[in-house]
C-alpha cells in the first residue's frame, strides 16, 4: 500500500510516502522542512514534491496519514483539512496518527532507547507529555490518551521518577523548556540530538504501522473515513473552559474527538439570570403552565418582589427572545429553598429544567449555600424523576400542602447537585460519511449523462469565512444544482457572539459531511445518485476576508481537493460573493451601481464602476451594523444571532418612543460608526435597570433599529445623488433586515432608483453566492496557485476578474 503521510502541528512540516506491507515500512521519499507559519502556503506543493521524487502521482497513492496533533492548533487544522481533501478528491481512505507517536518514532531513528518522555509544544507555559518504551523494535507507547500539563508540573513528575537516570527527553517542548529541566538535573545526555525532537514523515508511516491504524475502523465508521478523523485538542476553546469554570462542571467528553462541548449546544435555548424585564412574559408562562393546577399560579407582581430582593436566585431559558422555562429559589443562611420550576409544555424532555436548575444551585452555592430542599407534589412523576437524578432524596411528607389530598414530598440534596448534562449519555463523535468510504457513484444511463453534459462546466464553491461551513455546485448557465449551509448557531449562541476558536473546529468536523451532502443533491439535481469530483470542472474558495481560523480550514481542503482530482482552483473574496448575490433577484443587473454591504463583520458603501472594479466609498469606523446588533441583543439578554431577535421585537414597538444618537449621519463622508450607538443603548438599559423600571422590549429595539436604519439609508442617498447611478443594491447579512429593506426601497422608490436586495436565503453566508465569481473567474481562465493562503483583511477587489463574462441567466 502506498501512503502518503504528512503533518503541520509543529514548526516542522513533515511529508513523505511509504510503502506499508504489514507491519514493514519502506519509505520512498520525504521532503520535511521547517516552515514556521506558512504550512498553508507550502503543504501541498510539498506533497506534489514527494510524490514526484518518488516517482508517483496521486492516482497511485493507496491511502493519505495525516498527524492528528496535539499542536499548534491552527497548525494541525491545516494538515487535517489538506488531508480531507485530498482524501475526498482522490476517494482514498484517510487515517490519523499521534504527532507526539511521530516525534518518539524520530528519536528512536537518532539512537534513542529505554524510556523517552516527548514533550510536545503545548504555549502558554503548557506542555503534551507523552512516555514510550524505545527498544530495537520501535517506539511503544506507554499512555493511552493525550493530555496537557504545566511545563513546570511535567519537570516535577519526571523528577520524580525511579527511573529518572535512564530518561531521555524530546519532543519540540524543549525548544521552550529545556532550562527548566536542566535546572531539575536534567544533564544534556537525557536529551535527544535536538534534529529528533520534532515530527517527521518517515515517523508518522512507523507511528502508525506501530498502532496498526490501517485495519482499525473507527467506532459506527467505516475504515479511513475522512469524515472521522479529527484534530487531537486536550483542552476546549478559552470561552468554553471559561464557562465550564464558571458553572463548575466537569470537562465534557465531547472534547476528546471535536475539541468542542457539543452537549451544551444540543438544542438552540440559552440561559441567563432573570431580569425584572423578563417578569412579564414569566408570569405569562407561569399561568399557562399551572392552568389548572391545584394553587395559585403566582402572579407578575410576585415574580417582580422576588426577581428584586437580596439572596434571590432566578434563572430564564429563552429560544430566540421567548422565554421557554424559568427556575428560582431563596438562599437562607446555608441553604438554597427552590420556589419555582417550569418549562413551556412543547419544551420538555430537553434537558432545561435540569441546566436552569444547575445555574440556580451554583450561584447559590457563591452565596455559600450548602444543601438544597424543594417540595414537589406526590404523583408529579417527571418531577421527581428529574429531582432524583439531580440527587435529591425524600426528606419528609408535607399532607394536604398543595390543597386537600394533594401532598408534597419535602427533598433535599447536599450542593453540588449531580451532573447530568448530556456528555456521558451522549454519543460525541461526529457523523460519519453519508455512505460507506469511499464514496463511488452508481452507474448513470444516458439520459443522466446528457442532462450533466448539457449543464456544462461544474463548479464546486467553498464559503468558510465565519461561522457557516457551505458549499454549492453551479452549472456554466448561473443555476445553483445544490446547496448546502451547515450552522454552527447553536455552538456559539451561549457566548453572544461568535467564538473564532469554536467557529475553526466546527468547520474541520463539518466538511466532509458538507461535501458529501452537496454532491449528493446536486446527483439529485440531474438524476444520479451523487456526482463526483471527476464531474467538477473547478473549485472556487472564499479566501477572505473573515476569522482566519475559519478560512484556513476552506481554503487547505478546497487546495487539497484540487491537488487530488487535479482541478484548477479559484479564489474568491467574500464581499464580492454577497455583492454578486443580488444577480440572484436581478439577473440583469449591471454596473454603475452602488451597492451597501451590511453583515456582522462589514458595513460599508461602494460605487461598482464595473463587475470587478470596485471603489470603497466609505466604511466603519468600528462596529459593523450586525455586530451592533448582536451586542445590544447580548445586552438584553435575547441571545445569538441578535438581528433577527430585534427585528422582531422592533415590529411591535414604537420607532420614536427613544431617542437614539445617528451617529456620523452628517459627516461629509461615507464613514459609519456603530459604536457610539451601541454604547448609548446599553448605558440606557442599565440605567433603567438600576432604577428599577422595566424596559419596553420592543419600542427600544424599533428605536434602536431605527437609529441605525436612517444612517445608512442617508449616506446611501447621497451616495447614489453624487455617483449618479440608477440601480442600488444591498448585501449581506443584515440585508434580511426587514425594517432596512423596507426604508430602501421606501426612498429610493420616490427617487426612481431601482432597489435589487438578494432572496432571503442569499442574504446569509452560503457558498451559492461564492459561485458567482467563481463561475466569472472559471470562464475567464483566472485561477489560483496552489500556494494560496487565507488573507482575513483582503480588500474588495482582490482576486477579482474584471470584464469576464457573465452567464445569461441566473437561478435561485
Amino acid at each position: 500500500m502506498i501512503v502518503l503521510a504528512l503533518d503541520t502541528s509543529t514548526d516542522m512540516l513533515a511529508c513523505a510516502v511509504g510503502r506499508m506491507d504489514g507491519g514493514s515500512v519502506e519509505v520512498l521519499s520525504c521532503r520535511d522542512h521547517m516552515c514556521r507559519r506558512q504550512a498553508n502556503v507550502e503543504l501541498v506543493s510539498t506533497c506534489k514534491e514527494a510524490l514526484a521524487a518518488a516517482g508517483l502521482s496521486m492516482a497511485d497513492v493507496d491511502a493519505v496519514l495525516v498527524g492528528r496533533g496535539p499542536g499548534s492548533f491552527t497548525g494541525v487544522r491545516i494538515g487535517i483539512a489538506t488531508a480531507k481533501g485530498l482524501a475526498c478528491g482522490a476517494g482514498l481512505p484517510l487515517f490519523g496518527i499521534s504527532a507526539l507517536d511521530a516525534m518518539a518514532w524520530s528519536a528512536h531513528a537518532a539512537g534513542a532507547r529505554g524510556t523517552l518522555a516527548v514533550m510536545g509544544d503545548a504555549m502558554r507555559g503548557e506542555v503534551y507529555p507523552g512516555i514510550y518504551q524505545l527498544d530495537d523494535a520501535g517506539a511503544h507507547r506507554t499512555f493511552a490518551a493525550e493530555t496537557v500539563v504545566k511545563a513546570d508540573a511535567a519537570v516535577a513528575d519526571l523528577a520524580a521518577r525511579s527511573d529518572v537516570a535512564e530518561l531521555t527527553l524530546s519532543g519540540n517542548g524543549l525548544v521552550k523548556y529545556r532550562a527548566r529541566f536542566e535546572a531539575a538535573g536534567f544533564l544534556p545526555e537525557h536529551v535527544a540530538v535536538e534534529d529528533a525532537w520534532w515530527p517527521t514523515g518517515e515517523g508518522l508511516l512507523r507511528a502508525a504501522a506501530e498502532a496498526d491504524v490501517f485495519h482499525a475502523a473507527p467506532a459506527g465508521g467505516a475504515l479511513g473515513d475522512p469524515a472521522l478523523v479529527l484534530p487531537i485538542y486536550t483542552r476546549l476553546s478559552d470561552a468554553e473552559e471559561s464557562e465550564r469554570t464558571r458553572l463548575g462542571l466537569k470537562k465534557p467528553a465531547t472534547v476528546e474527538l471535536t475539541g468542542c462541548d457539543d452537549a451544551l449546544a444540543g438544542i438552540h435555548s440559552q440561559l441567563r439570570p432573570m431580569t425584572v424585564n423578563d417578569v412579564h412574559a414569566v408570569a405569562e408562562l407561569e399561568a399557562e403552565v399551572f392552568a389548572g393546577a391545584n394553587h395559585e399560579p403566582w402572579s407578575e407582581q410576585v415574580f417582580y418582589d422576588d426577581v428584586t430582593t437580596h439572596n434571590h436566585v432566578w434563572w430564564v431559558a429563552h429560544d430566540r427572545g421567548q422565554i421557554i422555562g424559568y427556575a428560582g429559589g431563596t438562599v437562607v443562611a446555608d441553604e438554597l429553598q427552590v420556589a419555582n420550576v417550569a418549562v413551556a409544555a412543547g419544551r420538555r424532555r430537553e434537558g432545561i429544567a435540569a441546566r436552569l436548575l444547575s445555574r440556580v444551585a451554583y450561584d447559590a452555592q457563591m452565596l455559600n449555600a450548602t444543601w438544597s430542599t424543594l417540595e414537589v407534589e406526590v404523583g408529579n412523576g417527571a418531577a421527581e424523576k428529574l429531582y432524583e437524578k439531580l440527587g435529591y432524596t425524600e426528606a419528609g411528607v408535607r399532607p394536604n400542602y398543595y390543597g386537600a389530598g394533594h401532598d408534597a414530598r419535602i427533598m433535599r440534596v447536599d450542593l453540588p447537585l449531580v451532573d447530568v448534562s448530556p456528555d456521558a449519555a451522549r454519543d460525541p463523535a461526529p457523523r460519519a460519511s453519508i455512505r460507506p468510504w469511499p464514496i463511488e457513484a452508481a452507474p448513470r444511463d444516458d439520459e443522466a449523462r446528457a442532462a450533466i453534459a448539457d449543464a456544462g462546466p461544474l463548479i464546486l464553491s467553498i464559503e468558510s469565512s465565519c461561522d457557516e461551513t457551505a458549499m454549492a455546485v453551479t452549472d456554466s448557465h448561473g443555476v445553483v444544482c445544490a446547496s448546502v449551509v451547515a450552522t454552527q448557531i447553536d455552538f456559539h449562541a451561549r457566548f453572544g457572539g461568535v467564538v473564532p476558536e469554536i467557529a475553526s473546529r466546527k468547520h474541520t468536523e463539518a466538511i466532509v459531511g458538507v461535501f458529501e451532502e452537496t454532491l449528493a443533491k446536486a446527483g439529485t439535481h440531474f438524476g444520479v445518485d451523487t456526482l463526483t469530483p471527476a464531474d467538477l470542472a473547478a473549485v472556487g474558495v472564499t479566501a477572505g476576508p473573515g476569522l482566519v481560523g475559519a478560512l484556513v480550514v476552506g481554503v487547505a481542503f478546497a487546495k487539497g481537493l484540487c491537488t487530488a482530482a487535479d482541478l484548477p482552483l479559484i479564489a474568491v473574496h467574500h464581499l464580492e460573493g454577497h455583492l454578486m448575490a443580488n444577480l440572484f433577484e436581478t439577473p440583469g443587473l449591471e454596473p454603475p451601481f452602488v451597492a451597501s454591504l451590511v453583515s456582522g463583520g462589514n458595513t460599508m458603501l461602494v460605487h461598482v464602476r464595473a463587475w470587478g472594479d470596485y471603489e470603497v466609498l466609505g466604511q466603519t469606523i468600528d462596529d459593523a451594523v450586525g455586530e451592533a446588533f448582536d451586542k445590544v441583543a447580548k445586552a438584553l439578554g435575547l441571545g445569538y444571532p441578535g438581528g433577527p431577535v430585534i427585528s422582531k421585537l422592533a415590529a411591535k414597538g414604537n420607532k420614536k418612543a427613544i431617542h437614539f444618537p445617528r451617529a456620523m449621519m452628517h459627516s461629509g463622508d461615507y464613514s459609519f460608526s456603530l459604536s457610539g450607538l451601541k454604547t448609548a443603548v446599553i448605558t440606557y438599559i442599565e440605567g433603567e435597570n438600576r432604577a428599577g423600571r422595566p424596559i419596553n422590549l420592543p419600542d427600544l429595539a424599533a428605536s434602536f433599529e431605527a437609529a441605525v436604519v436612517d444612517v445608512q439609508v442617508a449616506k446611501a442617498r447621497t451616495a447614489v445623488e453624487q455617483t449618479g447611478v440608477s440601480d442600488i443594491c444591498i448585501g449581506g447579512g443584515v440585508a434580511a433586515n426587514p425594517e432596512l429593506r423596507g426604508a430602501y426601497q421606501k426612498v429610493f422608490g420616490k427617487m426612481g432608483v431601482r432597489v435589487t436586495v438578494p432572496p432571503m436565503r442569499a442574504c446569509g453566508d452560503n457558498a451559492a453566492m461564492i459561485g458567482i465569481p467563481a463561475l466569472r473567474s472559471y470562464l475567464a481562465g483566472n485561477f489560483a496557485p496552489l500556494t494560496l493562503d487565507a488573507a482575513p483583511n483582503a480588500p474588495l477587489g482582490t482576486w477579482s476578474t474584471p470584464d469576464a463574462p457573465v452567464p445569461p441567466t441566473w437561478e435561485r
